[in-house]
C-alpha cells in the first residue's frame, strides 16, 4: 500500500478535516500529511502537528531549494505548501498519505501524484450553508470570512472535473459513509 495517496480538498469551511481525522480514526496504515504554511498558528495549533510553521522569508527560501511538490501563495505572504521532506518521511513508514488540503493545492498533488492519488472534492451543500460554518467555527475574523467565501466561489469554478471524486457535506454521516467507500475502493483497486 506505501506509495499511494489520498487527497481532500475543499474550500475553506466545507469539511474536509473533519473528513480526513474521521478516515485517520478507521486506518491506522494512513498517515495525515502536515502542510508548511507561513501564516500564524490558531488556537492552539502546534509546530510539526497541524501545520510545519514557517515565516514567509523561510518560505520563500524553501521554494528556492525545490523543497516542496507544490506549493501556493493563497493570499499576500500567506504560503501552504506539502514538502517533499514530509511524503519521504510517511512513505518510508510504508503509509498511505493521506492530504488535507485546498482546492488548487489538490489539483497540483493529483498532477503530481497521478494515478497513485485519489482526489476528491469535498464541497458545501450552498454557499449559505458554508458562511453559517466559517461563522460558526469562530476562529477568524470578519475580514478572513469574506476572504475565504470569495474564494471559495472561485475555487469551486476551478475544480470543475479537476479531481476523481466530489462529495457534497450535506449530512455529515453520509459524507463519512461515501468517503469510506471511495478509499476502500482506491486501496482494493
Amino acid at each position: 500500500m506505501s506509495g499511494k495517496v489520498i487527497i481532500f480538498s475543499a474550500p475553506s469551511g466545507a469539511g474536509k478535516s473533519t473528513v480526513v481525522n474521521h478516515l485517520l480514526g478507521l486506518h491506522p496504515e494512513f498517515e495525515f500529511s502536515i502542510s508548511a504554511t507561513s501564516r500564524v498558528p490558531r488556537g492552539q495549533e502546534c509546530d510539526g502537528v497541524e501545520y510545519y510553521f514557517l515565516s514567509a522569508e523561510r518560505f520563500r527560501e524553501l521554494i528556492e531549494e525545490d523543497a516542496f511538490v507544490e506549493y501556493e501563495e493563497v493570499y499576500h505572504d500567506r504560503f501552504y505548501g506539502t514538502l517533499k521532506s514530509e511524503v519521504e518521511r510517511i512513505w518510508a513508514k510504508g503509509h498511505v498519505i493521506i492530504f488535507d488540503v485546498d482546492v488548487k493545492g489538490g489539483v497540483s498533488l493529483k498532477k503530481y501524484f497521478g494515478d497513485a492519488a485519489l482526489s476528491v472534492l469535498i464541497t458545501p451543500p450552498s454557499m449559505e450553508v458554508l458562511e453559517q460554518r466559517l461563522r460558526g467555527r469562530g476562529t477568524d475574523a470578519e475580514e478572513a470570512i469574506r476572504e475565504r467565501l470569495a474564494k471559495a466561489g472561485w475555487e469551486l469554478d476551478f475544480a470543475a472535473g479537476k479531481f476523481d471524486r466530489e462529495l457534497v457535506n450535506d449530512k455529515l454521516e453520509d459524507t463519512f459513509a461515501e468517503a469510506e467507500a471511495l478509499v476502500n475502493d482506491f486501496l482494493c483497486g
